[in-house]
């Protein structure tokens, strides 16, 4: 292929590929690797889940884009019972392979080209990023509406509770936001996969009545299953609010063949209708938290924000590469924060999904 066909060299270096050295040092240790650079689920599915994934298996026809009628229903449940989320229509509800196939695509699929800007927060998970670099448009750093001036976005990415910071914005900033996005004429998407992952207070939806008045115009909030449910593997999310903009949406992902399988659609239907496996689920993390974080204060750390989510944003107040090193010589890998943009150039995240041994063992190394 020529240069000039090479998607990929449109795209920054996929950035674990570059710490490769780090976790083979890491993984030298005689006790073992403790991996907490990436935020990927270690328990079980819950049986409930894989039930209804395996009563569907013999399914042969194709799944529809837009979802079960039992999916979307489920979803628009789920969000008031859990968040009180209200006013949604089932018919706005569309499934996605995973957050981060929707969030890497969306300007795309919005029609954003090389006149469009995109906002993407100060620290911020990478792929939002490469959906503007995919999209040929232009993206800016920006965590306050008052840092973009004249600019009229198309579109700004919100990620509340944040990764890789666990901080969350409250309901006065996320109003803020929302009259902006409305005044400008952006379309406002709000990555919330950490929502039901609160520590430290309330976490909000950008379509909470309280933020939005109870009306969605122009707003996108993009939701997964990967979290409190350990479906990373069936890359099971979903994208709900605006029904022009969902509308949009499910017609150029029919087009491209953007289909959920229908077991996967079956197994989400059955997580988002029951709450007893997510609550257990985020009391496992809750338990993990407060050992690493009791062990990274004693080992000098200090822990910013973290109020939300699946990571310690930490810092010994050195480059993050620095850090890493120190760490990975006592068999632990991290995520350095220069993965997430500049502003994370001193800090490491450090997540909660390992095995509660292998939580126990980092806690061991940190203070020995």
């Amino acid at each position: 292929m020529s240069a000039r066909g090479r998607v990929s060299s449109l795209l920054p270096d996929f950035p674990w590929d570059t710490i490769a050295s780090v976790k083979a040092k890491a993984a030298s240790h005689p006790g073992g690797l403790v991996d907490l650079s990436v935020g990927t689920p270690v328990d079980p599915v819950d049986p409930l889940i894989r039930a209804a994934l395996a009563s569907v298996a013999e399914v042969p026809g194709y799944p529809t884009t837009h979802g079960t009628p039992e999916l979307r229903a489920a979803v628009v449940e789920s969000l008031k019972r859990r968040f009180g989320i209200t006013g949604i229509d089932p018919a706005a509800v569309l499934p996605a392979i995973g957050t981060k196939e929707l969030i890497a695509g969306l300007p795309r699929l919005l029609g954003l080209g090389p006149d469009d800007l995109v906002v993407i927060p100060e620290v911020a998970y990478p792929t939002y990023e490469v959906g503007a670099l995919l999209s040929g448009s232009r993206y800016v750093r920006a965590d306050g509406v008052t840092q973009l001036g004249p600019e009229k976005p198309a579109l700004i990415f919100l990620n509340s509770p944040s990764n890789p910071t666990g901080k969350v914005l409250g309901v006065e900033h996320l109003r803020k936001v929302v009259e902006f996005a409305r005044e400008r004429g952006a379309v406002l998407a709000s990555d919330e996969c950490y929502l039901g992952l609160p520590w430290e207070g309330r976490a909000v939806s950008i379509l909470d009545p309280e933020v939005s008045d109870g009306d969605h115009t122009g707003l996108l909030a993009i939701h997964s299953l990967s979290k409190t449910s350990n479906l990373a593997s069936y890359r099971a999310g979903f994208v709900t609010g605006d029904p022009a903009l969902i509308a949009e949406l499910l017609e150029v992902r029919k087009h491209s063949g953007m289909m959920l399988p229908f077991p996967i659609q079956a197994a989400m239907t059955a997580a988002l209708g029951d709450d007893t496996h997510e609550a257990q689920q985020r009391e496992r993390y809750r338990a993990r938290r407060e050992v690493l974080r009791k062990a990274l204060l004693a080992a000098g750390f200090r822990i910013d924000d973290s109020e939300a989510g699946l990571y310690l944003w930490s810092t010994r107040g050195e480059p993050c590469r620095t850090t890493l090193d120190w760490l990975a010589e006592r068999g632990i890998l991290a995520a350095p924060g220069e993965f997430y943009g500049p502003r994370g150039a001193e800090h490491v995240r450090i997540a909660l999904t390992a095995t509660d041994e292998r939580i126990a063992t980092a806690a061991e190394r940190l203070t020995s």
